[in-house]
């Protein structure tokens, strides 16, 4: 008699259905009557893209946050922005560590998956520093907040600050200020400071944040400091500054003279602007000057830094400054004539290199096929569709206005493209392909090909 066949789920399997169940629950909460200031039931897929909007930390919405939304219904957002910024897996194995229950082999291997980490060991401390560093920076960053919104908006700033600092952190880009975002502060020094480096600090990467903190703790300890950052943090940290300066640049060269954006203001102004444009673009959604304003150079730019996006095991979306620095770094090597692929005095492993090539075509067929379909059920114009589908994809959150517009399929598209980019290509990827490991014992034959 045959056995039969166990049937188990993967990690990444596992981690897809944990985002699904969230915003499952996430949609059923916000349909109901409480959810809402008027009391009356949103529709239903409304409910459903802002569960998988605010699970999936994008920010796109379709309706207003502010306006729309009951205490209660702003409650369940934020909870689900958080989630889905430290992922279910994460947050649930901060409650197991918190009632001092021991983590299995299966809860390791969903952490590991989760956190894309190469290692076992020390995963209870890693969610633990996680959880931790995250409510820290938070609440650091909704204290400072309050300074400006408790004197504007007495004690509902103390709220608003929360709701900001979770949301700028997880790079959500959802807000309480209506449908004009942050543009009220656009030149406010403070709110300025306090969203970039929230916005920064959450899309670097938890890995990076320790790193950073170790090589510190070797300040005046040991001679060159900076030489124990471990590539992929020193990958991170120059690439991340590399596109938020060259990003900045390049905005206020394009927007300088644009009475719609920054033609009107001061130097400080148009350099604090600009910079801000630069840093929400990558994967964080709010914004200081309207998008559909800005010039067409202006709008190409924001799509590339939104498709590339934040950090590896970080808050942030797109395909990652990690990714886009292999696949510049090969592209390099392939016109010298190497084989190898070298970034900081070190080798790139071939495996690395498969997979970031991976990241980026899975994203970029993600984006087009979304961008087709949203054409056959749009009637707007290309640039403002591209917009939405790469922000969907990358779970930016930027929009030039057209989300609100979206009919039902429209919504229903944007959905699909947010969650399938917040589950990540690599997962997708990973999770749809069927065990080849016996077929690879064969091998075929090799023959020249052109390319180019």
């Amino acid at each position: 008699m045959k056995s039969k066949k166990r049937f188990s789920l993967s990690t990444t399997h596992l981690i897809m259905l944990s985002f699904l169940g969230v915003i499952a629950v996430g949609t059923l909460l916000l349909w109901l009557p409480i959810s809402t200031k008027s009391g009356e039931s949103v529709a239903f897929v409304d409910a459903l893209f802002t569960a998988t909007t605010a699970t999936c930390v994008t920010g796109l919405v379709t309706l207003s946050t502010h306006a729309t939304w009951s205490v209660f219904g702003q409650i369940v957002i934020l909870l689900l922005i958080q989630i889905g910024g430290l992922g279910l897996i994460t947050v649930m194995g901060a409650i197991s560590l918190l009632l001092r229950r021991k983590m299995g082999l299966g809860d390791r291997l969903l952490l590991r998956d989760a956190f894309n980490l190469n290692t076992l060991s020390g995963l209870g401390p890693f969610v633990r520093r996680v959880v931790l560093g995250t409510l820290i920076v938070e609440g650091t960053g909704a204290l400072l907040y309050m300074l400006v919104f408790i004197p504007e908006y007495g004690l509902r700033g103390i709220w608003l600050s929360v709701f900001t600092a979770i949301s700028a952190f997880c790079n959500a880009g959802i807000d309480l200020f209506g449908d004009v975002s942050l543009s009220a502060y656009a030149t406010n020094p403070l709110v300025n400071a306090v969203t970039m480096t929230l916005i920064v600090t959450g899309g670097l990467g938890f890995v990076v944040w320790w790193d950073v903190l170790h090589v510190f703790s070797l300040v005046g300890k040991r001679k060159r400091p900076l030489s124990y950052l471990t590539l992929q943090s020193k990958i991170v940290l120059v690439s991340t500054a590399a596109l938020l300066l060259a990003g900045g640049a390049a905005f206020l060269a394009f927007e300088w003279n644009n009475p719609a954006t920054l033609g009107a203001h001061s130097v400080f102004d148009k350099l604090q602007m600009a910079l801000f444009q630069s840093v929400t673009t990558r994967t964080a959604g709010f914004f200081t000057i309207p998008q559909e304003a800005l010039t067409t150079p202006s709008a190409l730019l924001a799509l590339l830094l939104m498709f590339v996006g934040g950090s590896p095991v970080g808050t942030a979306g797109g395909i990652k400054t990690v990714t886009f620095a292999i696949l510049i770094a090969k592209a390099a090597s392939a016109v010298r004539g190497r084989d190898r692929v070298s970034l900081f005095g070190r080798t790139v492993k071939d495996e690395a290199i498969g997979k970031a090539v991976a990241v980026c075509m899975t994203s970029f067929s993600i984006m087009a096929l979304a961008t087709l379909g949203l054409a056959l059920v749009s009637d707007a114009s290309a640039i403002d569709i591209l917009y939405e589908t790469v922000s969907a994809t990358a779970t930016v959150g930027l929009s030039r206005a057209l989300t609100p517009t979206l009919n039902t399929l429209g919504k229903l598209i944007i959905v699909a493209t947010m969650y399938l980019g917040r589950v990540g290509p690599i997962s997708l990827a990973v999770a749809f392909t069927v065990d080849t490991n016996s077929q690879n014992l064969i091998e075929n034959p090799t023959e020249d090909i052109s390319v180019g």
